[in-house]
């Protein structure tokens, strides 16, 4: 009943705001986007369906992972952001599994190639480094290929608001489990050279990653340290030509546990990344010319020497992972109503990995890994207005070679209809598709890419109050990639279905207060093998750890420019996890948590913020046998110069 009660009063608010009439000003769903089509474009001009994620909002998040921030988010869950430091970071987009949506780094694909789904690791990257977030979802594999089936997440760290040469911007906090976070940026311009340079740091004691089902057996705390390093220099070399460099490198120790209620006191994992590369834009009259190489290195090491023993006494997992991306692209204006974006990328993975351990069956070392495949692709877009900027319409395609297993291709048709000043619909009509990873195609080399198709529509309302979306969002796939437990193989014969809808609003009834909200209703159907019997085929009504209903509440109210408070909530409604091997599924209770974040701003120069999260230490689990956050508090200033 609460349930329905919910969905009526998000539709009635849209319904009623609609029958209002004023002018498009404020609107937070229509900003200036570059994801949507590769260069910066209002939303309103576009059919997807942007989320953005602001600095202001970035900057009142203070307490907060990037991958928490990101859990707040409409259709968007990360399992593992409510979990201990250093915890596995799953993407769940829109319903879509592991590895279906794709990771952007300043609109450039990161991923790790030595992970079986190739997905990349949120723990790598501090919210402190970043100015910008941009999710765009729906199948975008024709602008972005291999892996964008539900959407991509755009990362952006490059700093726009620099107009002084040398800047200086500080954090220091600390809080619960003897969290330490401190951040240090020193950026400027000065004639045609722009530059930022960002390091921040993470540290916590931490809770046990593992939960002790019998109360009594003194789980360890499992512990985090972290570093994150940016540099960006961006030089202007005329008028019309920009180059420039970037690097970003991140490295993380985090205590881990044995398992699903297993302790381990002394198991480790050893993560580091190192992304850098070049870049150029060049732009004249109607062309806008940018290319940009990219490489990245990826080493993780899970490392168990067993002064506390269980049945392995040793283990040294050890995994490298590496990817070159290349990419060249155009947009030019062919006329007032039209833009022709067309490109080509080249990309690169390879990974290889050593594992020796000791157990109680006796030593045993791995026969020595190492693979790589390669892609090439072209694309284009054409993106067309008519109807007095009223009708827009994108239509794109994209050609993939895959080393492995040949060539694929994708399609996009976006339109959007301003039906007046403040009510704009929109729809898309895309396919998507993920390519098996070296992991997959080393147990089965006839593996070929999962394809999907992705339907969506919505209507968008905006005046100077009040916003809303409302989207309805459909997505097949088929050819689908899973393990077969039976065979000990990798196939082609998972399907989904996933049917959804997204509902967001933001009410401003007065100057000093803000609500925001979103509300995601996901219904999915798989058809895969069965888990309990690993025997046959079955079609499950729902999508492992993946919730059928969420919310997300904000109210922020700042009654003087130098105080602000904001209490949110989050409600997660009931789904299912693996209930071990060979055994049911388990279904996990529903939850509502409640935080809280303040601040007080002194002056130019100097801010004080708290923050708490799962306020009232509500005890709940996104992950069978894993601990969520309890009651977190911390605390701490912002300085400038």
């Amino acid at each position: 009943m609460a349930k329905k009660l919910l969905t009526t009063v998000f539709i009635f608010a849209a319904l009623t705001a609609t029958a209002q009439t004023d002018t498009l000003q404020g609107s937070q769903l229509d900003e200036v986007v570059v994801t949507a089509n590769k260069y910066p474009q209002k939303q309103s001009t576009t059919g997807k369906v942007i989320t953005v994620i602001t600095k202001d909002e970035i900057e009142k998040s203070n307490g907060k992972t990037l991958p928490q921030l990101l859990n707040e988010q409409a259709g968007v869950t990360i399992n593992g952001a409510l979990n201990n430091l250093g915890a596995v970071q799953t993407a769940y987009v829109r319903g879509a599994a592991s590895g279906r949506t794709l990771i952007l780094l300043d609109g450039v694909p990161v991923n790790d190639p030595s992970m079986i789904n190739n997905e990349f690791d949120l723990n790598l990257i501090s919210l402190d480094n970043i100015d910008r977030v941009e999710i765009c979802k729906g199948a975008q594999s024709t602008l972005y290929g291999s892996d964008a089936v539900a959407g991509v997440i755009n990362i952006i760290s490059v700093r726009e608001d620099v107009n002084k040469p040398f800047n200086v911007k500080a954090t220091l906090g600390g809080g619960s489990f003897r969290t330490f976070k401190g951040s240090f940026q020193l950026y400027g311009k000065k004639d045609r050279l722009t530059y930022s340079v960002r390091h921040s740091r993470l540290t916590s004691s931490g809770f046990s990653s593992a939960y002790d089902s019998t109360g009594s057996s003194n789980f360890d705390k499992d512990g985090y340290d972290g570093n994150a390093t940016n540099a960006q220099v961006t030089f202007k070399a005329s008028e019309n030509l920009s180059l420039k460099s970037f690097l970003l490198y991140s490295a993380y120790k985090a205590d881990i546990d044995a398992g699903v209620f297993s302790d381990e006191k002394d198991y480790t994992i050893d993560n580091r990344s190192l992304t850098t590369g070049v870049g150029f834009s060049y732009k004249k009259s109607v062309i806008a010319l940018n290319g940009t190489y990219q490489y990245s290195n990826q080493k993780r090491n899970y490392f168990n020497d067993s002064l506390y023993r269980t049945s392995i006494i040793f283990e040294d997992n050890r995994y490298n992972g590496k990817t070159d991306f290349t990419e060249l692209y155009a947009s030019i204006k062919l006329n007032n109503a039209a833009t022709l974006l067309a490109g080509a990328d080249y990309r690169f993975s390879s990974y290889n990995q050593f594992y020796s351990s000791v157990s109680t069956y006796g030593p045993y070392t791995a026969p020595p890994f190492d693979s790589s495949l390669h892609q090439k692709a072209v694309y284009a877009s054409l993106n067309v207005s008519a109807l007095k900027n009223k009708l827009n319409i994108e239509l794109g395609g994209r050609v993939n070679k895959h080393s492995r297993y040949g060539t694929n291709g994708t399609y996009t048709f976006n339109p959007s209809y301003t039906i007046t000043k403040n009510v704009r619909m929109f729809g898309s009509i895309a396919s998507g598709f993920k390519a098996p990873t070296l992991y997959q195609l080393s147990i089965n080399e006839a593996l070929q890419p999962e394809k999907s198709v992705n339907y969506e529509a919505g209507i968008q309302f905006s005046n100077k109050i009040f916003t809303s979306r409302v989207i309805y969002f459909y997505r097949k796939i088929d050819n689908g990639i899973d393990y077969n437990y039976i065979t000990f193989q990798y196939f082609n014969y998972v399907k989904q279905i996933v049917n959804g809808i997204e509902m967001e609003a933001t009410v401003k009834p007065v100057k000093q207060l803000t609500i925001t909200s979103n509300y995601t209703w996901i219904a999915s159907q798989e058809t895969t093998q069965n888990r309990a019997t690993n025997k046959d085929t079955v079609t499950y009504a729902y999508s492992l750890r993946r919730p059928k209903h969420s919310l997300n509440l904000n109210v922020g109210w700042q009654p003087t420019g130098h105080v602000y408070f904001s209490v949110t909530g989050k409600y997660v409604s009931s789904r299912f996890d693996v209930g071990g091997y060979q055994m049911p599924d388990v279904l996990l209770k529903d939850y509502f948590i409640v935080g809280a974040h303040g601040e007080l701003t002194a002056n130019s120069h100097v801010r004080f913020f708290a923050d708490a999260q799962n306020l009232f230490n509500q005890k709940f689990f996104d992950i069978r046998g894993y601990n969520s956050i309890p009651a977190l508090f911390n605390g701490g200033v912002v300085l400038n110069w």
